[in-house]
């Protein structure tokens, strides 16, 4: 279980230029290992530059990226090695898809690990399975997939390096509830067989309630807060400032205690608010 830390990390695109940018500014944080941990903010706050400093595919303007304790600049000429560790999924990776099948798109990671081919093809079955890939595409090509098919097998071939960690963008951006909910599942599946560490990118408050264990909120190229779901959608006034929101269910939640309603203060998922309500209701000493 691999622990990330950003010390005081900043990023300028176009630096030095009349179009000099700063992405993150004195950004420090620690991820802790072996959880999922959603990655949060508006557009433009920096998530996406800091997910990309996460696997060396760029390399902070200042400041350090630490995995275990360790520098991942350490030996530059050893950074690509560093994609195999830290796995990441960009958004909208199915545009990444270039194999013959799906088979072999899933192999590509691991073949160019050096892997054995036995070992390649459990890594791939392992992976299929995890994101909710039928044996059936696996011969196919990924160019005959749907979109939720597709970005399906982007992701499977990332799981299939095995990485340490594993960073997805906006990894269920665009799918319907049941789309969402399976692959989002798959990763955490995923997490709980390889014991890795996952960041999970995304806009929607419901996704990040369901699945995530932490959270890190970005604003303006900082960081504006950290910790547990309970911890951050306490504090929905700050959230609201930066543009974002609670979960919707948490509305609710607070809408039937101004009616009344005894409802906890930490309701954040679907989940929650019927076992709350079934508790009130008597359900619970049945």
């Amino acid at each position: 279980m691999k622990t990330l830390t950003l010390e005081h990390v900043s990023y300028l695109y176009s630096e030095g230029t009349p179009f000099e940018m700063r992405a993150l500014d004195d950004v420090s944080l620690t991820i802790r290992g072996g959880t999922v941990t959603g990655l949060i903010g508006h557009t433009g706050s920096g998530k996406s530059t800091l997910v990309q400093l996460l696997n060396g595919l760029n390399r902070p303007t200042a400041g350090r990226v630490l995995i275990d304790g360790e520098d991942i600049w350490a030996r530059p000429k050893e950074i690509a090695s560093l994609r195999y560790r830290v796995g990441l999924v960009m958004q909208y990776p199915e545009y990444q898809l270039f194999e013959e099948t799906v088979r072999a798109d899933i192999a590509y990671g691991p073949k160019n690990m050096g892997l054995p081919e036995s070992e390649i093809a459990e890594r791939v079955s392992e992976a299929a399975d995890f994101a909710g890939i039928p044996r059936a595409l696996l011969d196919k090509s990924p160019f005959d997939l749907s979109g939720g098919q597709k970005r399906r097998a982007a992701i499977a071939g990332i799981m299939a390096m095995r990485p340490e960690v594993l960073v997805l963008d906006e990894p269920a951006a665009g799918l319907d509830p049941q789309g969402r909910d399976e692959i989002l599942g798959g990763i955490r599946a995923y997490r709980e067989k390889s014991d890795s560490t996952v960041i999970i990118v995304s806009h929607s408050m419901e996704d990040m309630a369901r699945w995530c264990d932490e959270l890190i909120v970005m604003a303006h190229a900082k960081l504006l807060m950290q910790g547990s779901c309970k911890e951050v959608f306490s504090h929905p006034a700050e959230l609201s400032a930066v543009g974002l929101d609670v979960p919707q269910i948490t509305h609710l939640a607070e809408l039937l205690r101004r009616r009344g309603i005894p409802m906890p203060d930490s309701i954040y998922t679907v989940d929650q608010a019927a076992r709350a309500l079934t508790d009130l209701m008597g359900g619970g000493s049945r």
